[in-house]
């Protein structure tokens, strides 16, 4: 399970920038695309904030939907799996959106 060492990173890089200061609430957003299970992240958040100043901190995922291009008719559609092919035949597609893998938001606690 990758999940849990994706979610121990994030740990880690909101831990350095937080330092002492309690975190209240983890903002992400994970790509439909990007082969992470927001599921997992959500079950290892609890275990990987033990002991830290992110524990009792609510996670919030913003889940970014897959949105492509498609570079032979130009037509933008979304993308419901990773086998990207455009209504048009085309497998030569640009991915807009749906990769992202980010901590886009990180509230700390007012002292």
């Amino acid at each position: 399970m990758h999940e849990l060492a994706i979610t121990q990173s994030i740990v880690e890089a909101v831990c350095e920038v937080a330092g002492e200061a309690r975190v209240v609430r983890v903002r992400l957003e994970i790509g439909n695309l990007s082969g992470v299970v927001t599921d997992s992240v959500r079950f290892c958040f609890d275990l990987c904030t033990r002991s830290t100043v992110l524990e009792g901190a609510q996670l919030q995922i913003h889940e970014v939907a897959a949105r492509a291009r498609c570079c032979e008719c130009n037509t933008e559609f979304s993308a419901e799996n990773s086998i990207v092919l455009c209504a048009c035949g085309s497998a030569n597609v640009e991915i807009l959106a749906g990769h992202e893998l980010r901590i886009k938001e990180v509230e700390l606690q007012n002292v």
